[in-house]
């Protein structure tokens, strides 16, 4: 498997005044009002934006819309006046993208990329092509047209301050669950499960020695949370990590008590019967949640876990410039 970096690019934080660029590498919104709120949103915070060309284009041929959608991520990265960019949802779609991607253009020009859900396939390949320190973070369409205060100390914390990465807390509402405690340090990977899950055996996946994974995932019950878990077993891929942080494992409907038992029974297993020997939980906040956590895919962290629940979660350096 090919990786193409040698060292980690980190991105220049955010200063006021600078362009932000919108791009939708994965499905459309069906809400266009929600843009202009995210739009007004920025706009209000002291930045200016700039919209892609095809921005919430809809195409149902997958050719045209491939081409538009690269089209807007390679524009972005090449225009020297836009120092973050922000994707405008999840859904599907950017795993068609990443085989098509000018990363040595991206290598050249390392900015800011924010998203998550679907947008987990993007920020792993950037990382695993170029060393690019990408966000899973609020989307235009799913958090930043009406963002909670929680999400936005995150947002705007890590992507404007250096030294904001080295501390982050949890949310009140997300109970941190220990499965085992402990200590640990490595690069911090992951994002939602299902996709990552979809990059094994590519060289879109970075790889996993020495590393503190993090996933989440969204309307999945707990027997396809079990068999994609069971993958990345069957892949030698969770015994080199450090350690694992279990963020928000959430259905548009709530959760019943018994399917919230079959996952705790999961993560329990997949804890005892792999051979990650480092600290494992559950309840990060991070997923398809209102008060979400932004997080450096590709930084170097650390994480101490108490019995009780108590977590330390930090990088050791800047996740940005």
């Amino acid at each position: 498997m090919f990786f193409g970096f040698m060292t980690t690019l980190t991105p220049k934080a955010l200063r006021p005044g600078d362009t932000i660029g919108l791009i939708s590498p994965s499905s459309h919104c069906a809400y266009p009002d929600k843009i202009e709120q995210a739009v007004m949103y920025l706009e209000k915070n002291g930045y200016r934006v700039k919209p892609s060309r095809y921005l919430n284009c809809i195409d149902t041929n997958p050719l045209i819309a491939d081409e538009q959608k690269l089209h807007d991520l390679h524009e972005m990265f090449a225009d020297p006046a836009i120092k973050a960019i922000i994707c405008l949802r999840g859904g599907a779609g950017a795993t068609r993208l990443l085989n098509k991607i000018d990363y040595s253009l991206i290598a050249a020009n390392p900015k800011i990329v924010v998203g998550y859900s679907d947008i987990t396939a993007l920020s792993l390949a950037l990382f695993a092509q170029t060393g690019l320190i990408s966000f899973s973070g609020p989307m235009l369409a799913t958090e930043l047209h009406e963002p909670t205060p929680y999400t936005e100390e995150h947002f705007w914390g890590m992507l404007t301050s250096p030294s904001y990465s080295l501390s982050l807390q949890n949310h009140p509402d997300h109970p941190i669950t220990c499965i085992r405690a402990g200590s640990a340090e490595g690069r911090l990977l992951g994002g939602n499960l299902s996709v990552l899950s979809s990059l094994i055996g590519t060289p879109y996946l970075p790889p996993f020695n020495h590393l503190l994974l993090f996933l989440e995932e969204i309307n999945e019950p707990a027997y396809r949370i079990d068999r994609m878990l069971s993958h990345l077993n069957n892949a030698g891929l969770l015994a080199p990590c450090k350690g694992v942080l279990f963020g928000q494992f959430s259905n548009i409907s709530e959760i019943t008590r018994e399917e919230n038992l079959r996952l705790n029974n999961i993560f329990n297993y997949y804890s005892a019967n792999t051979k990650i020997k480092g600290p494992v939980m559950r309840g990060l906040s991070c997923g398809h949640i209102k008060n979400l956590m932004t997080i450096p895919i590709g930084a170097r962290f650390k994480m101490e876990l108490s019995q009780a629940g108590n977590l330390f979660f930090g990088a050791t350096e800047p996740a940005i410039q």
